[in-house]
């Protein structure tokens, strides 16, 4: 509570009703280093997505429904949590005129546009970010360096990339490009960075022209001369440059992304310049994977699926016997990823509950909240790697001994979501929102419902997360071939329980038709099951999974592995 009320003192100084602090940093990305999470700072939340209104009497915490629960355990104590869409500023600030202050480098105009549509505020940019002036922390320096990928990880070279973008961009008479989205930057050019803990980022910004005059920006310690000399016609530019950069730029129609342009980079290129304001095109281009990659993430899934089986057949075995707990088991699943030599890192943190603690959706376990696994509890594990080359994300739901008919007709439930997104017939035109409704509908028939989206994009060897497309209730963008989104209808029971079942598909073209193929392979627990809920065409779908399973991964078994694989992927 100190650091809200040395906050609010400064509202004084400033003549503020109100501060926003948001989640991300200046580039925007979804995992932030801990001494740049100004969020966690202020508030001790720690997902992934989230922002704080902090007025003069009242503190609000904003998070989406994966985080409803978290928040409230995190960060109930000092703000009320408010769960968007369902409510939003606009249904809390009735006062008019209040005077809001927030930091233009953390903001977007279309977040803010969003957040505080309809308000009646006064939004104030204050030049100095507020919680750095509370937030006193020692200095240290990320200095490890950006490479290019091989030439066998990218299907194509940065040039031909480049001239794909600069195709789009004459297309619409755009002049100039500044991309400031890093994870585009990384796809345009073939390189990849270590300034995240979960995502092989390289903060940057970059400049293009329509002559393909291109201009980075980032931190100049972090580029060697081998790395330089790999591009023609590249000029590499200190970071703390960038805002004179731009200021120079004059007459030029502007290509900005709106998800990722900060309000103070927009401002400064908007005075002497048109600006076209529209999602960057590299996000469509990145999300359709090549041949090399799908192949590339093909192996990776077989290497993950094999650590994740043995940690699954490794837990059934010991839960009993071991004093195995939330997070001694998380470390275990780290351990089986580690033995392939292929593995990097985890693609973002573990998500380790059993019991209650497997109904927080984004859960993380502590110290405090580490719970022993039990018999009769079922235990929910959603985890992911980085591998040379692919990025995963799977989750799995296991009994430990449960034998609760209601869970195993909600499980069953979740299950038949599952195999519907799996066995959708994809036409030209289908999107997902479309196939979202229909995931649903074996739990609504129960009236039971989930209060996430079915599925998400996912990167090459970057972002587990990753647009245009994804399968929710609003995603009007159609799948294409080379695609890749997360199938993982659940269902969350507060202090009880939680159920999910997460596999990657990619977007596959048959003769007439396309299909979701599945990458992720790992059995799905049989016990679980309450057969008599499936159709004939689910259990169908259930057995052939179980054989491509048993294929992708008998060679990776030891003799004792080998037989629980057969007995996992038998028929049922």
């Amino acid at each position: 509570m100190e650091k809200i009320n040395k906050l609010k003192k400064l509202f004084n100084y400033y003549n503020l009703d109100g501060y926003i602090v948001p989640k991300n940093d200046e580039f925007f990305g979804e995992y932030i280093p801990e001494k740049k999470d100004k969020l966690k700072f202020i508030s001790n939340f720690s997902g992934s997505y989230g922002f704080a209104l902090i007025l003069k009497n009242k503190n609000y915490l904003f998070v989406d429904g994966r985080y409803t629960l978290q928040a409230k355990i995190q960060s109930g104590k000092f703000f009320d949590i408010v769960t968007i869409p369902n409510r939003l500023p606009s249904d809390i600030l009735k006062r008019k005129g209040l005077k809001i202050g927030f930091d233009s480098r953390l903001h977007t105009k279309k977040t803010l546009k969003i957040i505080f549509d309809k308000t009646n505020c006064k939004l104030i940019n204050i030049n100095q970010n507020l919680i750095d002036k509370l937030w006193i922390k020692k200095e240290t320096s990320n200095l490890k360096k950006f490479y290019v990928l091989p030439q066998k990880a990218v299907g194509q070279n940065y040039r031909l990339k480049i001239n794909k973008l600069i195709n789009v961009l004459n297309k619409k008479k755009i002049d100039f490009q500044f991309i400031s989205a890093s994870e585009n930057i990384a796809w345009l050019l073939n390189i990849r960075g270590q300034d995240s803990e979960f995502t092989p980022m390289p903060n940057a910004y970059l400049a293009l022209d329509s002559n393909k005059k291109i201009n980075l920006f980032c931190d100049l310690k972090k580029i060697e001369y081998s790395f330089k000399k790999k591009f023609k016609n590249i000029k590499f530019i200190d970071i703390k440059y960038t805002d004179l950069f731009l200021t120079k730029i004059k007459n030029k129609k502007i290509l900005i992304d709106s998800s990722s342009c900060s309000i103070y980079f927009e401002n400064i290129l908007k005075k002497n310049n048109n600006i076209a304001e529209f999602l960057d095109p590299i996000y469509f281009l990145k999300s359709i994977k090549s041949k090399i990659e799908i192949k590339n993430i093909i192996k990776s899934h077989i290497y993950d699926g094999a650590a994740l089986t043995k940690f699954l057949f490794w837990l059934k075995k010991n839960y009993r016997k071991q004093n195995i707990n939330e997070i001694s088991a998380q470390e275990k699943l780290l351990k089986f990823r580690k033995e392939n030599k292929n593995f990097k890192f985890s693609s973002f943190p573990t998500i380790s509950g059993s019991g209650p603690n497997g109904a927080i959706i984004h859960y993380k376990a502590s110290k405090k909240s580490n719970r022993k696994l039990k018999k009769g509890d079922i235990y929910l594990v959603d985890s992911g790697g980085q591998y040379n080359f692919g990025t995963t994300d799977v989750t799995r739901t296991v009994s430990l001994n449960n034998d609760s008919k209601r869970i195993k007709d909600i499980f069953t439930r979740v299950l038949r979501g599952h195999i519907t997104v799996a066995s959708y017939k994809l036409r030209n035109n289908t999107y997902g929102s479309q196939i979202d409704s229909v995931a649903r509908k074996p739990l609504r028939e129960i009236n039971l419902d989930y209060p996430h989206g079915t599925g998400h994009g996912v990167g090459y060897f970057l972002n587990v997360h990753e647009g245009p497309h994804a399968i929710s209730k609003n995603n009007k963008v159609n799948f294409k071939e080379g695609m890749i989104v997360s199938n993982e209808p659940g269902y969350y029971e507060d202090g009880k329980f939680g159920i999910r079942i997460e596999n990657l598909v990619r977007v596959k073209k048959n003769k007439k038709f396309y299909s979701f193929d599945n990458l992720t392979m790992a059995p799905i627990d049989k016990s679980l099951i309450n057969k008599n809920i499936l159709k004939k065409n689910e259990i169908n779908w259930l057995n052939n999974y179980h054989q491509d399973v048993f294929k992708s991964l008998k060679k990776y078994m030891n003799r004792s592995e080998l037989l629980d694989l057969k007995q996992a992927c038998s028929k049922i």
